[in-house]
């Protein structure tokens, strides 16, 4: 167990460095808007499992759903009635909404239950 849960803990800090440089340092019409999106869901995926490890069966789609709704807040402005021009609040929560991103948020989520899939077939393989 302890082992499972370096290997996410490990992935997540791989995932979470390259979505930092993305941040930082790309401005491009394609990996930061859409790119980023994808891996922010794999991101936070990968955090939530360190925590959790295996007690939630669908913690990917909880994350997708969490995704969605902060992306729903982002068209009802909610980062603006909330905070005003807080900077960690709309860095948090977004400020625009796009339905592009949640696009992105489902193929994030589709990578996810792909990895997931094959990591349980080696698992599985390596057991007998």
């Amino acid at each position: 167990m302890k082992i499972k849960r370096i290997k996410y803990l490990i992935s997540f800090i791989l995932t979470f460095l390259i979505e930092a440089v993305i941040a930082v340092f790309i401005h491009d019409n394609f990996i930061r808007p859409y790119l980023g999106d994808v891996l922010i869901i794999i991101c936070v995926y990968l955090f939530f499992r360190t925590i959790f490890l295996d007690k939630f069966k669908y913690l990917s789609l909880y994350v997708l759903i969490l995704a969605v709704l902060i992306e729903m807040l982002q068209y009802f402005n909610i980062a603006k009635i909330i905070a005003g021009d807080n900077k960690l609040v709309n860095i948090v929560l977004g400020a625009t909404f796009d339905i592009k991103d949640i696009i992105c948020y489902v193929i994030g989520y589709a990578i996810i239950l792909i990895i997931e899939k094959i990591y349980r077939r080696e698992n599985y393989k390596n057991e007998y």
